[in-house]
C-alpha cells in the first residue's frame, strides 16, 4: 500500500513548493503587465537606427520594427540609447527587453544573450574612397604597413579588424555616426564593416565605393539581441515569421535599403 501511495504523495509535496507552484514569470509576460516594450537601440548604424542627438529622435529601418512590435505585443514603445560595447551589459541591467539596430550574431554574445531568427545576411567588406578601392580588393592589400584603416570601438568592426590585421594601422573614431565623412574627407584609407552598410553607404557618400559586397570576407548575420528567456524569444521568432511570410519586413526593408 505504502509503495502505491508514494509517487502520490511526492506530488503533492512538490506541488506544495514555490518552484513547483509558480513557475517564473517570462519577460513577455513582465512587457505586457508594464504596457511598454523598451528597445535597445546603438543608433549608429544606417539604415538600421539612427539618433539625431540634437533632438533625440531615432530613425531607420529597426525603429519602424520596434513601431510594429509594440502593435503586435498592444504595448507602447519606450526607444533606449545604448553603445556597442555596452549591449551584453545593458541587457543584463534590464535597461531594455530587447536590442535591435544591426546588431551581429556572435558566438560570444550568445553566451550570455538569445538571438531572434537571423535578418539580414552579411559578411564584412571594405569600402574607399572610390579613386584608392583598386588597392584594396583583398584583406592582403589592406593589411599593409601605413594603411589606415578606420573603425568604430566596441563592436564587430574593430574585433575583425584587430583579429585579421597585423601590419595596417587601426584607427579608431568615436562616433560611427560620422566615420564616412572622415574616411571621404581622406582621414583614413579604408573602413571594414558589414557588406550590407557599404552598399548603403556608396549611395550615401558618391566618392566612396564599396569593395566586393557580393563577396564579403566572411560570413555573417544581423538578428535581434534577447536576454535568456525562451518564452519571449518564442514570441519574437514567431512575430518575425509573420512579418517576413506577409512580405512587410520586405517593404520596410526596400523603403530603407533601396
Amino acid at each position: 500500500m505504502w509503495t502505491l501511495l508514494r509517487p502520490f504523495l511526492l506530488l503533492l509535496l512538490l506541488a506544495a513548493t514555490p518552484a513547483f507552484a509558480q513557475a517564473p514569470a517570462s519577460k513577455l509576460d513582465a512587457i505586457l503587465a508594464r504596457g511598454t516594450v523598451r528597445v535597445g537601440l546603438p543608433g549608429d548604424y544606417r539604415p538600421f537606427a539612427v539618433l539625431d542627438k540634437s533632438t533625440g529622435h531615432f530613425d531607420g529601418l529597426d525603429v519602424d520594427m520596434a513601431d510594429s512590435l509594440g502593435r503586435a505585443l498592444g504595448t507602447k514603445v519606450e526607444l533606449v540609447p545604448t553603445t556597442w560595447g555596452g549591449l551584453l551589459a545593458d541587457l543584463a541591467a534590464d535597461k531594455f527587453d530587447l536590442a535591435m539596430g544591426g546588431i551581429s550574431v556572435t558566438l560570444e554574445r550568445q553566451k550570455t544573450a538569445f538571438f531572434s531568427v537571423p535578418l539580414v545576411r552579411t559578411g564584412k567588406a571594405a569600402i574607399a574612397r572610390c579613386t584608392d578601392k583598386d588597392h584594396f580588393g583583398s584583406l592582403a592589400e589592406i593589411d599593409r604597413p601605413g594603411v589606415k584603416v578606420l573603425t568604430n570601438p566596441g563592436g564587430t568592426n574593430e574585433r575583425f579588424d584587430r583579429a585579421t590585421l597585423k601590419a595596417a594601422d587601426i584607427v579608431v573614431f568615436p562616433d560611427n555616426a560620422k566615420i564616412f565623412d572622415e574616411l571621404a574627407a581622406g582621414r583614413g584609407d579604408v573602413m571594414i564593416t558589414d557588406s550590407v552598410e557599404t552598399r548603403l553607404q556608396q549611395k550615401l557618400h558618391p566618392g566612396l565605393c564599396a569593395i566586393h559586397p557580393d563577396r564579403p570576407f566572411d560570413f555573417g548575420e544581423l538578428a535581434y539581441l534577447l536576454p535568456r528567456d525562451p518564452v519571449l524569444k518564442a514570441w519574437i521568432d514567431q512575430w518575425l515569421h509573420i512579418e517576413i511570410e506577409t512580405g512587410d519586413y520586405a517593404k520596410l526593408t526596400a523603403t530603407w535599403l533601396e
